[in-house]
């Protein structure tokens, strides 16, 4: 672990490598322990059940009082991730609290994997397809 990193995040990281959570995978990057590469696998029974996705995930120097950075790096098909891999998330914008995690949010994104919301979306074109042929959606996938 690096110097000078808050005691939490060293907390939250090391739970994380001795606890993982099903389907996740997060490790520090070697040169700077507030960068994670995620690794996420698609849901069981979710449109994204086969996919295997990478994403980055970065702790601001506010952390914990602003919420990490994530964004994903393969290339989805979701109402709620943009091309550019942003996410339409509450608890990565006005909803974040302190209290919650890394896991929490890493979590979170895994649920939006199950549950996309196309009501909410941030990709339009995306979450069009999904409300007129969500079949058709399902089938385009991840790219």
């Amino acid at each position: 672990m690096a110097a000078g990193l808050p005691r939490r995040i060293i907390k939250e990281t090391q739970r994380l490598m001795q606890e993982p959570v099903t389907g996740i995978q997060a490790i520090p990057d070697e040169s700077n322990a507030r960068y994670f590469h995620v690794v996420v696998t698609g849901p069981e029974g979710s449109p994204y059940e086969e996919g295997v996705f990478k994403l980055e995930l970065f702790l601001p120097e506010e952390y914990p009082m602003s919420a990490p950075k994530v964004r994903f790096m393969t290339k989805i098909y979701h109402p709620n991730i943009d091309k550019l891999g942003r996410i339409c998330l509450d608890i990565l914008k006005d909803k974040w609290s302190p209290a919650l995690q890394i896991r929490t949010v890493l979590l979170s994104i895994q649920a939006l994997l199950s549950a996309p919301n196309p009501d909410d979306p941030l990709a339009n074109d995306v979450a069009e397809q999904w409300k007129t042929n969500e079949a058709k959606a399902i089938d385009t996938g991840y790219l």
